[in-house]
């Protein structure tokens, strides 16, 4: 068991979704990639948590410290993400019920005027590896449909995107208006994006500015 596991680890550290992909290092190809690796835990009886825990959240770790070391770029993190999205696309009906991962519900957004989504769809895959329910509403999404899936969903958390300065003021809107309709209590709120800082995040009221998806993780881990 600690061998597959160490496998699905490894090869999301290369970024390989299927045995197709030759990874960072260029000379893998023809090997198990993530999917089948995954599809082989699973029909050995691998408990769902262990493959989640040990396998994919061990793998994007060690992609965070590459990354943030400067020795990874955004095109492998993108690798690595995808193998952990696909993955959790078989996991999640196997996770369902196990009260141990289930850390809460994170709506997620790109604000209303803003159609930037690469930044948004990562810090989702790292959330649902990390064991949190993410309920993900897209891009450009107004005020009034953040705030409702807020309400909707019961979330304990929500988290804005904007990478253009033009619609972060969007970000301050979704803050008054969960004041205004006494959700702010229920729920925290992370920020982000490339023109975000945490003089803005204190400007506007929200709980973090988170840097990245990892910057993310660690905050939430910390709350």
């Amino acid at each position: 068991m600690v061998e597959i596991l160490q496998k699905i680890k490894d090869n999301v550290v290369q970024g390989r979704l299927e045995k197709e992909d030759e990874g960072i290092e260029g000379d893998m190809a023809g090997q198990p990639g993530v999917i089948d690796l995954v599809k082989e835990a699973i029909e050995k009886k691998v408990k769902a948590k262990d493959i989640l825990v040990d396998g994919l959240t061990a793998g994007m770790q060690e992609v965070g410290e590459q990354y943030e070391a400067g020795e990874y770029l955004l095109p492998d993190m993108l690798a690595a993400a995808e193998c952990v999205g696909s993955s959790m696309d078989m996991l999640e009906p196997l996770l369902k019920g196990s009260d141990s991962l289930d850390k809460g519900c994170f709506v997620i957004a790109t604000v209303e005027g803003d159609l930037h989504d690469i930044g948004k769809n990562i810090v989702a895959t790292m959330l649902k590896g990390s064991g949190y329910r993410v309920k993900d509403l897209g891009t450009g999404v107004p005020t009034a449909d953040i705030v409702q899936g807020v309400r909707e969903h019961r979330a304990d958390y929500v988290g804005l995107s904007a990478l253009l300065t033009t619609t972060m003021p969007h970000m301050k809107e979704t803050v008054e208006k969960l004041v205004e309709e006494g959700l702010r209590e229920q729920v925290k709120v992370l920020i982000g994006g490339a023109p975000v800082s945490d003089e803005f995040a204190e400007s506007i009221g929200a709980d973090a500015y988170c840097r990245d998806a990892f910057d993310a993780i660690r905050k939430l881990k910390s709350s």
